[in-house]
């Protein structure tokens, strides 16, 4: 379970700080797809920071199981983030010097994972093994950096507008290996996004505008990433 309580943010000083955050509170259930939906400078993506333990908030709390990771110090916070999360953006960060294979293991030498070629096998790139990304399309650059954040075993796995780069058929092809490999690893995913037609495809979505929340709401009827608007 994850829990945020009261949680602010603010970025600049004296007369020019803006408030991003202004008391967030939200329970996460363990396993669960929760989509945060917002548009541009809604504070999505500063809320994704802070739950994942990237930024510290101003105040409040982000609990995991009831430890809150607000109060952990750097070192501390910096083993949190290995050993507890994954993270996947919109640029895919993958090193150009190195293969398919040397970029995912990357993530599992994290966790000791030496089976993570299942997990390249899982997002349909085993036979990518020895490309590099300059080789590779951007929806395969995707998966790639999918596999590279599940190497390591994440419990929770973030992620922020995974599709923003991506065309609507590849769009497509990697949310549909997203909600597979989350209901196969039961790991809990997060993401931040703007469209709603893909909030859609999650469990909860938890609207946030103005850096408050406006609504929060269970999917009563879940679609496929095929069976969604774009």
């Amino acid at each position: 379970m994850i829990e945020i309580k009261d949680v602010k943010k603010s970025y600049g000083v004296g007369e020019s700080s803006t408030q991003v955050l202004k008391g967030i509170n939200l329970l996460i259930e363990d396993g669960s797809f929760v989509v945060i939906l917002g548009a541009s400078g809604s504070g999505k993506s500063t809320l994704l920071n802070v739950i994942s333990g990237l930024e510290k908030p101003d105040c409040g709390q982000v609990l995991y199981d009831g430890k809150d990771i607000c109060a952990l110090s750097d070192k501390e916070l910096t083993a949190f983030r290995k050993d507890t999360v994954g993270f996947v953006f919109q640029q895919y960060f993958l090193l150009p010097n190195m293969t398919v294979d040397k970029n995912v293991r990357m993530g599992a030498d994290l966790a000791l994972n030496k089976d993570y070629r299942n997990i390249i096998a899982a997002v349909g790139l085993e036979d990518k093994l020895k490309k590099y990304p300059s080789q590779l399309s951007g929806g395969e650059q995707q998966r790639v950096s999918i596999a590279r954040a599940l190497a390591k075993k994440p419990r929770v796995l973030f992620l922020d507008e995974p599709t923003g780069a991506l065309d609507e058929n590849t769009g497509r092809q990697v949310l549909d290996y997203l909600i597979g490999l989350q209901k196969e690893y039961k790991f809990t995913m997060i993401m931040v996004t703007h469209n709603q037609n893909i909030a859609e495809t999650a469990d909860r979505v938890v609207a946030i505008n103005s850096g408050l929340i406006q609504d929060d709401i269970k999917n009563q009827s879940i679609k496929s990433a095929y069976e969604i608007g774009w």
